[in-house]
């Protein structure tokens, strides 16, 4: 089968969709068939045409993000009609718009919708209800990533997934861990809705109650400048990184993971790491405590819950390496090709 994504943004570009994206791709090459992936081109070093993994790429030029950028999206997809046309399968992640006009053009092609999340730090309101709920209702079908997206958005998805990762064949050391020499690892964009400054602002209670350790921040952001003030003037031992491709290393050498994103917490479970969730909305706090492995991380609503967390967490030790394990032996059937199977389900291809 020929299949055709939509997808705003892609590899090389790092992100959660992004390697949703590229990871279901890769599997469904595997199985015998043909993708390609039709996204922007964020760079202008990067080539409009492009193959990666077997993936064949296509990137549009689509200007500044304004009024009109929905135009020219349009403009340059009717140079692409004859790949909708042909293409077998042709699916949006979340830019359901790209295809608007070609759903008129094109009645009986069969267009399907993953949705990926939700708008920023932002309670959605009813333009971005109107917007799934129009989407859902011209697609063949969907997939939401998360429970929470029925309740936000009133979606009914076909099928439900909160993503996937490879678990690694490393040995994983057992940890013992000590109060002077504690591992934290930063996963995520800096930026409020992840929750960055609430982390630093736990970490400098832990700081003034006497514990030593080190953090690795893993992602850039509108609040990277911030961050980066705060941790000098209160003295907390932090590298930032900017975005890292590879995180495997990081994630071997922590003793702890800060991420609320489910992309990270599972990379992180992967590793047997014991994962902190910050919220900051009630949206979150949905995304969080009504995904799958909910009850294998600790989830927090400011800094100081974050800290008293920690340090109940740091004591018992038993509860702690009782939700590691058992948060490792949910993920380790959390695979892309499990994903990319819930896809041709979807899809009604054998």
């Amino acid at each position: 089968m020929t299949i055709l994504f939509f997808s705003r943004l892609f590899y090389p570009h790092i992100g959660g969709v992004e390697k949703h994206v590229l990871e279901v791709s890769k599997h469904l090459i595997k199985k015998g068939h043909f993708v390609t992936v039709l996204t922007e081109k964020f760079e202008r070093d990067l080539l409009h045409t492009d193959e990666i993994n077997g993936i064949k790429i296509l990137r549009i030029d689509v200007g500044n993000d304004n009024f009109f950028k929905k135009f020219r999206i349009w403009k340059n997809l009717f140079k692409y009609r004859e790949l909708i046309k042909k293409s077998d399968i042709v699916h949006a992640h979340d830019v359901f718009f790209w295809y608007f006009p070609f759903r008129f053009l094109y009645p009986s092609k069969k267009i399907f919708t993953t949705f990926h999340g939700y708008e920023g730090n932002k309670i959605p309101g009813f333009k971005p209800k109107l917007m799934h709920k129009i989407a859902e209702k011209l697609s063949k079908g969907n997939i939401c990533v998360g429970d929470f997206l029925k309740k936000w958005y009133g979606t009914k998805p076909d099928y439900v997934t909160c993503g996937a990762v490879e678990v690694s064949s490393i040995k994983y050391r057992v940890l013992s861990i000590n109060r002077n020499k504690i591992k934290f690892l930063f996963l995520g964009r800096l930026e409020e809705e992840t929750g960055i400054m609430e982390y630093l602002k736990s970490l400098k209670i832990l700081t003034e109650k006497g514990y030593k350790f080190s953090l690795v921040v893993l992602g850039d952001g509108s609040s990277r400048k911030k961050a980066e003030i705060f941790t000098k003037n209160n003295k907390i031992n932090a590298k930032f990184k900017g975005f890292v491709e590879n995180i495997d290393k990081y994630l071997q050498d922590c003793d702890f993971v800060f991420t609320s994103r489910y992309l990270g917490i599972l990379e992180a479970l992967s590793f047997k790491k014991f994962i902190f969730a910050h919220y900051n909305n009630l949206i979150k706090k949905d995304y969080l405590e009504m995904a799958p492995f909910e009850k294998f991380i600790s989830i927090s609503a400011g800094y100081k819950q974050l800290s008293l967390s920690f340090e109940y967490l740091l004591k018992d030790i038993q509860k702690r390496e009782n939700m590691i394990n058992n948060g490792f032996d949910w993920v380790k059937n959390q695979t892309w090709d499990k994903v990319a199977t819930t896809y041709l389900k979807l899809w009604e291809i054998d």
